[in-house]
């Protein structure tokens, strides 16, 4: 129903090549191969973590909300509420509850906030930075219908 990975912007992969120039410049003062190595493991590393931090992925599949680790039944989720720019800024700082779920990324500008409404849960909301607030928020919605008829 729905699938969006929240991949780091492109600019971001020079981060790791600085991180393998760094690591292989403090080495050279050993030797050329021991900078050379640690160039490669820099930008290797850097590249490994940058891909793992940039891999989640939010989803909704099977009646469920699938956000990171995260898998939330459709029915226990309440109003989705797109935000934009501004509201996105303020709900991830002045207005965050610390119970909330928050898949926060602040390379993407918007998000949703989605009402948790089982009385058993404490979090209070989902917050999930998207790039695609009303797409993700009309598949929770179609998830939600698809699990009331069954």
């Amino acid at each position: 129903m729905y699938d969006e990975r929240l991949t780091v912007p492109r600019s971001w992969w020079l981060l790791p090549v600085a991180l393998g120039l760094t690591l292989g410049l403090i080495m050279i003062r050993f030797d050329a191969v021991a900078a050379l190595i640690a160039l490669v493991i820099g930008v290797v590393a850097g590249a490994a973590a940058l891909s793992s931090y940039g891999s989640v992925r939010i989803r909704v599949v099977q009646g469920s909300l699938v956000a990171g680790q995260a898998r939330i039944p459709a029915e226990a989720l309440g109003t989705a509420h797109v935000l934009n720019p501004a509201e996105t800024a303020a709900w991830r700082t002045s207005k965050a509850d610390p119970r909330a779920f928050m898949l926060l990324r602040s390379y993407v500008p918007t998000a949703l906030r989605v009402e948790v409404t089982d009385p058993t849960d404490p979090t209070p909301y989902v917050y999930l930075s998207t790039r695609s607030p009303q797409r993700l928020a009309d598949a929770l919605a179609d998830a939600r219908r698809v699990g009331r008829t069954k």
